[in-house]
């Protein structure tokens, strides 16, 4: 099939490769002219496992190609996905400015019947108003159609060549069957409902994910009072079929660009049908609190921050990405410059995506995490770069001025760190420190 992707962003570009691999012809349109000519060189301007390869080779072939000729990308397909942002407004609200802009975009080159299906994650109702945006703009025939991504950043080739399903919302029995043949290679999942609802299994799904991280994230700071490990408790709980496994794991919270922002706006999606969704703004007010967790297990070791040169590992809000949108470092930096810490930060891939958020004079940025640690009071490990598990505790140990570690994502074995002579703070587990030579639980 012929496919336009508008919007080059993380769903769009990562949806038009993956498009293209599974042998349709796509171009992918962006309005940002310089990001174009790098994706015309094979320059990948996000990091995302397998994506550059997966680009090159599907432009080598002839099946993809980029431009910000908007108009000569509808006349050259059947299908047009709309994959553009949606960022917050300062209430919370999602921000259609940009899904708006690109309707207008499609009604006014609109030659022949197609399919306009929106990819981007929006509040229920938006494809109905883009529906209406370009009816009154054209008099062209065409559909419209909702079919959500569900892509995580770090997998996001695999989960989009190997869907768990393709929700597919549209009231057209033309717009149904072209969709279903063209996600059918990925799929015999194809779940097939109206608009409203394929916009709202959006939002729900999210935020049914960030509500299980939080209260993960909740059992964990009993643990850290009763004694308990979280680990053990989530492994058990996870065995149950009717809770599962997937994101019981305890840490400093969700970042990204997703769960943040569609938790949000499913509140205001909520307050605008005059309904307080009381849960769901627990679980964020859950998710910013247990940032502050990093913070009191510092002053907890050390006393007062200033003064102290704290080493951090890892920027990115998760491992195998370079986004550092709304990332738990953000917040954890700040506070600590703010409290009057010198930091030594490092993070393999996101550091210059990082240094746009806060670059100051008291944060040097280090090239490895043993050059972060050097002569460090303590260090926190914000994200699970598998690198870290790697790191030779002893040497680790040495090269710091005192060997205490806050380990936000349980990366190191209470084995480990028995072994090693580091006052350790875990999240829900026992940590252990040192006294004596013998290594006592602090509960």
């Amino acid at each position: 099939m012929n496919i336009a992707v508008i919007g080059t962003g993380y769903v769009g570009l990562v949806s038009g490769v993956c498009f293209s691999e599974i042998g349709n012809q796509v171009i992918c349109v962006d309005n940002n002219e310089e990001k174009v000519q790098m994706l015309n060189e094979g320059i990948v301007p996000i990091y995302e496992p397998g994506l550059k390869e997966l680009m090159t080779s599907n432009m080598q072939a002839g099946k993809l190609a980029f431009t910000s000729n908007i108009g000569e990308a509808i006349h050259q397909s059947d299908i047009v996905f709309i994959a553009v942002g949606t960022p917050s407004l300062p209430n919370g609200e999602a921000n259609l400015s940009y899904v708006e802009q690109v309707a207008y975009e499609i009604g006014t080159h609109l030659e022949s019947y197609k399919i306009i299906v929106t990819k981007s994650t929006v509040p229920v109702g938006t494809n109905d108003r883009i529906r209406d945006l370009i009816r009154n703009i054209s008099s062209q025939p065409f559909d419209v159609a909702s079919v959500p991504e569900f892509l995580r950043e770090g997998s996001a080739i695999k989960d989009t060549l190997n869907p768990d399903r393709i929700v597919i919302g549209t009231s057209s029995e033309r717009a149904i069957q072209t969709l279903k043949k063209l996600h059918r290679p990925l799929t015999s999942n194809l779940i097939i409902t109206d608009i409203r609802s394929a916009e709202m299994i959006k939002y729900a799904s999210n935020a049914f994910l960030a509500t299980k991280i939080s209260f993960i994230n909740e059992i964990s700071n009993i643990c850290e009072k009763v004694g308990a490990d979280v680990t053990r408790v989530a492994e058990g709980m996870g065995y149950d079929k009717r809770i599962g496994s997937a994101f019981l794991k305890a840490g400093i919270g969700y970042g990204g660009s997703c769960f943040p922002k569609d938790t949000q706006a499913l509140i205001q999606i909520a307050g605008m049908v005059d309904y307080d969704f009381r849960l769901l703004k627990s679980v964020v007010q859950v998710n910013q609190d247990q940032r502050m967790q990093v913070i009191y297990k510092l002053q907890e070791a050390l006393g007062s921050l200033a003064g102290k040169t704290i080493a951090i590992w890892g920027l990115a809000f998760k491992p195998d990405t370079d986004d550092v949108r709304d990332a738990p470092a953000i917040d954890i930096v700040q506070h600590l410059i703010d409290a009057g810490a010198t930091v030594k930060a490092y993070d393999p891939i996101a550091t210059d995506n990082f240094r746009k958020e806060i670059d100051i004079a008291s944060i040097s940025w280090e090239d490895s995490p043993l050059h972060a640690a050097q002569d460090a009071d303590a260090l926190c490990v914000l994200t699970e770069w598998k690198e870290f598990a790697q790191v030779d505790l002893t040497t680790l140990a040495q090269t710091m001025k005192e060997p205490v570690m806050i380990d936000g994502r349980n990366v190191y074995s209470a084995e480990q760190i028995q072994a090693s002579a580091f006052h350790y703070y875990s999240v829900g587990r026992p940590g252990l420190v040192k006294l004596e030579g013998k290594a006592t639980a602090i509960i």
